[in-house]
């Protein structure tokens, strides 16, 4: 009973992180809606499996990079709250890191969607 109980504490923290990223991340809220739009043109334009999995894996990937860069970019703030050349660079890869997966993320969906959209 007792690993169970973790079992759901850690979920229960997990979603907490969640809402907070939703909360607090313009760039989270609009990759969200991106997201949705995607899987529903997916959905409409009728892909098969394999593209709507690489179409998911991708938005995974944006969306928990987005996660890692914000967690990374609260704690430069907390560990040093005034401007420092190393936590600018920091935090410039991890935006970088997030724009990387973004740009990938728009390939995969133009090579998926628009032979689909250019023969409807």
């Amino acid at each position: 009973m007792h690993k169970i109980n973790e079992f759901f504490f850690s979920v229960k923290c997990a979603s907490k992180g969640i809402k907070t990223v939703l909360k607090e991340e313009q760039n989270f809220q609009i990759e969200i809606i991106i997201a949705i739009f995607t899987i529903l043109l997916g959905i409409f334009l009728d892909i098969n499996n394999i593209e709507m999995i690489m179409i998911i894996i991708s938005i995974i990937i944006v969306l928990t990079g987005e996660m890692v860069n914000t967690a990374v970019e609260d704690l430069c703030n907390k560990i040093e709250p005034h401007h420092d050349s190393t936590i600018g660079k920091i935090k410039d890869i991890m935006a970088g890191f997030v724009l990387i997966t973004s740009i990938g993320t728009v390939v995969v969906g133009l090579i998926i969607f628009l032979p689909k959209i250019l023969t409807f």
